[in-house]
C-alpha cells in the first residue's frame, strides 16, 4: 500500500495502489516545477509580511525553495508516483529540508488556488514566447516577400485559376493571419494575467492574507474578485487553445500550398533535402514531410479544445477533480504549436526553393487574364456587363481553338468589338495585370512594397 498523505489520517487506510497511480498527475504537472515553486515563494514572503508566520521562518522557507528549484535544474529532484503531484513533491521536499517550518507554508492556501497559479504562470510565459516565435516567422515572409516582389504565381479561387498575383502578396496574406494570431494571444495575455492566488479552496481564508501583493510579486495584473471563480475558472485555457488552433489552421493552409506546389502536377516549388525525406521502396520520390506533419498535428491541438470544452461543461461550482485533465491537454497544444512555428520557419528559410521559370510560364498559359479584357473595354465606355459577357465568349471560341487572348490577332480582337487597339496586348501582359491592380491592399508591385514597409514597421515597433 502507499504512504499516508497529509490529508489522509482523516482515512483508515491509503490508497490502493491502482487508485495511487490513476489519481496521480506529477508524470506530467512536473512539468510546473519553476512555475510552482516561484509562486510558492512569492506566498511564503506574504504569509511573513502579514505576521502569518515570523521573518525568520519566511527567510528559510524563500531559501529552501531556491534549493529545491536548483536541484531540479541540476537534474537532482526526481519525485516518483507516491508525490503524487508537484505541489505535494515540492512541499515533502521542503519539509525534509526546513523541518516544520516546511509544514507552514501551506498555510492559508489551498492547492486548488496553488493549480490555478502555477498553470497562469506557464502559459502566461508560453504565451510570450508564441508571440516572440510568430514575429520570428513573420520576418522569414517579409525576407521571402521583399524577394519576390515582381515573381509572379497563379491565384486560385476553388482551387482554379483565378488571376496572377504577386508572390510576395501571396506570402503577406499569411503574414497577416499570424499578425491576427499575435494579436489575439496579447489579449488572451491580459486575461490569463489575473491572479487566484488567496482563493482558498473556494472561499477564501480566515488568514488575514494580503492578495495584491502577492500578485505584485508575480507580475500579475490583477486578482479574481470572486474566490469561487478564481480556483475553477479555465476559460483562459480554452481562450488559448481556441488562438492556438487558429495558429494551426493557418499553419496547415501555408502547408496545403506548400505540398500542391510541390507536386510534379504544380511544380512551383523544389524541396530541398534538409526539408524532405524519400520513399521506402520509390527512389525517385521526395515527401513533403513537414507540412503534411503539421497539417496533420493542426487536428491534435484542435482536439485538445474539444476536450477542454467538454471537461468544462457539465462541471458545478468549485473545483472538481476533472480540472486536472486540462494540463496534459494545454502543455500539449503549446508544445505542438511551439514546434510547428519552429518547423515551418525553417522549411521557408532554408527548406525549399520557389521555381521561378515554372512560375512566369504558368501565368502565360491560362485565361487568368480575362478579367482585364473585360475592365479594357468598361475603361473605354462600353457597360461592364456587356464587357463580361462578350469576354466569355472569346474565353470559349479560344479554348475551341486551342487558343490563348494573347494569341489573338488585333483583327480578330477589332472584329470582335472597335474599342480594342493594339494597346490590348500590354494590358493582358501577366506583370501588366499584376501591376494594374494597385488599389490598397491589392496585389500591384507599389501596394505590395508599401504593404512589406507597413509590416516591417510595425513588427519594429511592437
Amino acid at each position: 500500500m502507499t504512504e499516508q498523505k497529509t490529508w489522509s489520517q482523516r482515512f483508515e487506510s491509503a490508497l490502493h495502489p491502482a487508485i495511487a497511480r490513476f489519481n496521480a498527475s506529477i508524470s506530467f504537472d512536473i512539468e510546473l516545477i519553476e512555475y510552482d515553486i516561484t509562486g510558492s515563494i512569492a506566498h511564503a514572503k506574504m504569509l511573513a509580511k502579514t505576521g502569518i508566520i515570523s521573518r525568520e521562518e519566511g527567510e528559510q522557507l524563500v531559501e529552501g525553495l531556491e534549493r529545491i528549484r536548483q536541484e531540479h535544474r541540476q537534474g537532482l529532484f526526481h519525485p516518483g508516483i507516491d508525490a503524487e503531484d508537484v505541489h505535494f513533491a515540492v512541499e515533502r521536499r521542503l519539509t525534509e529540508l526546513k523541518g516544520d517550518v516546511g509544514k507552514k507554508l501551506h498555510t492559508a492556501r489551498s492547492r486548488n488556488d496553488q493549480v490555478g497559479t502555477d498553470t497562469r504562470l506557464y502559459l502566461r510565459d508560453q504565451i510570450n514566447q508564441i508571440r516572440q516565435q510568430i514575429r520570428e516567422f513573420q520576418a522569414v515572409l517579409l525576407d521571402l516577400a521583399e524577394a519576390n516582389v515582381e515573381t509572379l504565381i497563379p491565384g486560385y479561387t476553388h482551387l482554379q485559376r483565378a488571376q496572377p498575383v504577386s508572390l510576395a502578396h501571396h506570402l503577406l496574406a499569411y503574414l497577416e493571419m499570424l499578425n491576427r494570431d499575435w494579436e489575439r494571444l496579447g489579449e488572451i495575455y491580459q486575461r490569463v494575467n489575473i491572479s487566484p492566488l488567496g482563493s482558498g479552496a473556494l472561499a477564501g481564508t480566515t488568514f488575514p492574507i494580503d492578495r495584491h501583493y502577492t500578485a505584485e510579486l508575480l507580475n500579475f495584473g490583477g486578482v479574481y474578485a470572486n474566490s469561487m471563480d478564481g480556483v475553477s475558472d479555465r476559460d483562459f485555457a480554452i481562450e488559448f487553445l481556441c488562438a492556438a488552433s487558429l495558429i494551426m489552421v493557418h499553419l496547415s493552409r501555408m502547408s496545403e500550398e506548400v505540398i500542391l506546389w510541390s507536386s510534379q502536377e504544380f511544380g512551383f516549388v523544389t524541396l530541398k533535402d534538409s526539408c524532405a525525406t524519400g520513399s521506402s521502396i520509390m527512389p525517385q520520390k521526395k515527401n513533403p514531410d513537414v507540412p503534411e506533419l503539421v497539417r496533420g498535428k493542426s487536428g491534435r491541438v484542435f482536439g485538445h479544445l474539444q476536450a477542454l470544452l467538454v471537461l468544462m461543461k457539465g462541471l458545478p461550482l468549485a473545483y472538481n477533480k476533472d480540472l486536472q485533465d486540462d494540463k496534459e491537454a494545454l502543455f500539449d497544444g503549446v508544445k505542438t504549436v511551439k514546434a510547428c512555428l519552429e518547423a515551418m520557419k525553417i522549411l521557408l528559410q532554408e527548406g525549399l526553393e520557389f521555381r521561378t521559370a515554372r512560375l512566369a510560364a504558368a501565368v502565360e498559359e491560362d485565361f487568368s487574364n480575362a478579367t482585364d479584357v473585360a475592365d479594357y473595354l468598361a475603361a473605354r465606355g462600353v457597360p461592364f456587363r456587356e464587357a463580361y459577357n462578350l469576354v466569355g465568349k472569346v474565353v470559349k471560341t479560344c479554348i475551341a481553338a486551342n487558343k490563348l487572348l494573347k494569341d489573338l490577332t488585333l483583327e480578330e480582337w477589332q472584329a470582335l468589338h472597335p474599342a480594342f487597339a493594339d494597346d490590348i496586348y500590354e494590358a493582358i501582359a501577366p506583370k501588366q495585370v499584376v501591376a494594374a491592380r494597385n488599389s490598397y491592399g491589392g496585389t500591384g508591385f507599389e501596394q505590395v512594397r508599401q504593404a512589406i514597409q507597413a509590416a516591417r514597421s510595425r513588427s519594429n515597433n511592437s
